[in-house]
């Protein structure tokens, strides 16, 4: 190359970078090059562009800077022997430069999926959706690619399950009774006792995997796990299954969207866990939930429960109907007197005092059979507890037992600012709840504690 024309400089011109040659010429004019600030004639050496022997290059959407002295002509892009092509925004090109963009530009890449307006362009970006943050990860994988032994039986049935069946026996010898009547009387005797063997075989439908996660799904709304939820949940729910000696494919995991910290044995293979406790909680502390409801499981207090409530489920729409139906004719024989009215609540007395003299047997348990159901189910939340404490969780247990204690308090407080009072169960409330208080559960965790005395 040669140099420049025009009065030769007082210092010698400074060199590119990876050449022994002086700066090109401008390719399109026989003017002077372009005076770059701080570039010959000023006394600094111009910018140096790595890996560059020419102009700068222009970027899309950039008219680009305007250099004294050219003809207008824009500068080449190494490599391509052309005119760079002319972007939106950029300026109309001239004829030349649209004959020189076709012999030696490719056209933009089409993205699919994007409409006309964006021909030639990038798609614009997808608004980023932050992933949620997860709870450390803090549990010991003391089983982690070991083998354990693995116990006699996968799922039993203890005291607490064997007593919430008994408990159910009334209310599903009057569920027995109406399913008979209702059967005989629409579809004879024949058919009728058909339809009432496969109602006493339907409750095997609780072991059945298939019908379970509908009943999961449909009732319950729980769903099939993410991949990312299965990647943190699965490791946890192996090392709980490994300490128990369960084998860890006896049961489906499934998740709840709930912003609470809870978790649900279902029936006979289902373990629910909710998105917080999926990712809000230390590793540590959801392995002591898992283990909680593996505890209902293999204490048979899951299946128990569902049995006996699908057993009596028709009795119960009976005794409901049954009700309604008092609640209307009360009603309606209050339109016309108040003599009506006290005579039906007569009759309707007498029909309840003679149903506890003649069936006392059916009438009694049903009665006090709600109040043992929800003793037997504090019993089976203590028994849970305890097997996760057998499996070295009884700390870990003890602290979502305090992050429940903590939101209740809250709750009490953040009611007592805004001037209202929180009404307490009462005696009877007390008595009909299906979970103890927590500070009942956590003297129950202290033998497995390691406490100071």
């Amino acid at each position: 190359m040669s140099q420049p024309p025009g009065p030769a400089p007082a210092s010698p011109e400074p060199r590119y970078p990876g050449t022994n040659d002086p700066p090109p010429q401008h390719p399109w004019s026989a003017a002077p090059p372009p005076q770059y600030p701080g570039g010959p004639g000023t006394g600094a050496p111009g910018p140096q562009y790595p890996g560059a022997t020419g102009q700068p290059p222009r970027y899309p959407r950039d008219p680009g800077p305007q250099y004294p002295g050219t003809t207008g002509h824009p500068p080449q892009y190494p490599g391509t022997g052309g005119p760079a092509p002319q972007y939106p925004g950029s300026g109309a090109p001239s004829a030349h430069q649209q004959a020189a963009h076709h012999q030696t530009a490719a056209p933009p890449p089409q993205y699919p999926g994007t409409d006309a307006r964006y021909a030639g362009q990038q798609p614009p970006p997808a608004p980023f959706v932050p992933r949620p943050a997860v709870a450390p990860d803090d549990l010991d994988y003391r089983h982690q690619g070991s083998r354990v032994h693995l116990a006699s039986h996968q799922r039993g049935a203890d005291a607490t399950a064997i007593g919430q069946l008994a408990t159910q026996i009334p209310g599903a010898l009057v569920s027995l009774a109406v399913v008979s009547a209702l059967a005989l009387g629409l579809f004879g005797t024949v058919v009728g006792w058909l339809v009432v063997v496969a109602w006493l075989a339907s409750g095997a439908l609780v072991f059945h995997r298939p019908t379970e996660l509908r009943f999961a799904r449909h009732v319950l709304r729980l769903r099939t796990p993410l991949a990312e939820e299965r990647a943190r949940l699965e490791p946890i729910w192996r090392e709980v299954a490994a300490r128990a000696g369960i084998e860890a494919g006896t049961y489906e995991l499934m998740v709840e969207n709930s912003d609470d910290l809870n978790a649900v044995a279902v029936a006979g293979h289902v373990v629910g866990v909710t998105t917080y406790s999926l990712n809000r909680i230390p590793s540590s502390n959801l392995a002591a939930v898992l283990a909680h409801e593996l505890g209902h499981h293999t204490g048979g207090h899951a299946w128990a429960g569902l049995l006996g409530y699908w057993y009596s489920l028709p009795g119960r729409l009976a005794w409901a109907f049954t009700r309604g139906m008092a609640r209307i004719a009360l009603a309606v024989a209050g339109v016309f007197s108040a003599a009506a009215t006290g005579l039906l609540i007569l009759f309707m007395g007498m029909f309840v005092l003679t149903g506890f003299l003649v069936a006392w047997y059916i009438t009694i348990p049903l009665v006090v059979a709600p109040y043992l159901l929800a003793y037997a189910g504090r019993l089976g939340e203590l028994r849970a507890d305890q097997q996760a404490a057998a499996l070295g969780f009884a700390p870990e247990m003890a602290e979502v037992l305090h992050h429940f204690q903590a939101e209740e308090d809250a709750a009490k407080a953040a009611a007592v600012t805004q001037g209202r009072k929180l009404q307490e169960p009462g005696g009877l409330a007390r008595l009909l709840s299906t979970h103890p208080d927590n500070y009942t559960r956590l003297r129950a965790l202290e033998p497995y504690l390691q406490l100071p005395h």
